[in-house]
């Protein structure tokens, strides 16, 4: 699976830093999403975190945002809305 951040509404301007392994998406220099060749990594809510983890095998603590955010893997456990709903709330937590 791939993630295409083209297909997420409600995110305007936003920053691509491109690094031999991954792509960070930034807004106001300050990143909200990461790109890996098979996960993404996102900020969160840390009472949806904690939420999300047990429920699924491929969401876990993001080793880009520590304990502020959620690493995961592209395993179509979630659903494309569902990544994107994430990708859509780590963008508008990032001030």
């Amino acid at each position: 699976m791939v993630f295409d951040i083209s297909e997420v509404s409600g995110i305007d301007d936003y920053t691509v830093k491109s690094e031999k392994t991954r792509q960070i998406y930034y807004k106001s220099d300050k990143a909200f999403l990461v790109i890996n060749q098979n996960t993404i990594e996102v900020r969160c809510d840390p009472l949806l975190s904690e939420n999300l983890k047990p429920k699924y095998e491929t969401v876990m603590e993001s080793r880009y945002f520590g304990k502020g955010g959620i690493e995961i893997v592209l395993a179509n456990q979630l659903s494309p809305t569902e990544l994107q709903d994430l990708v859509r709330l780590s963008y508008n937590l990032t001030t």
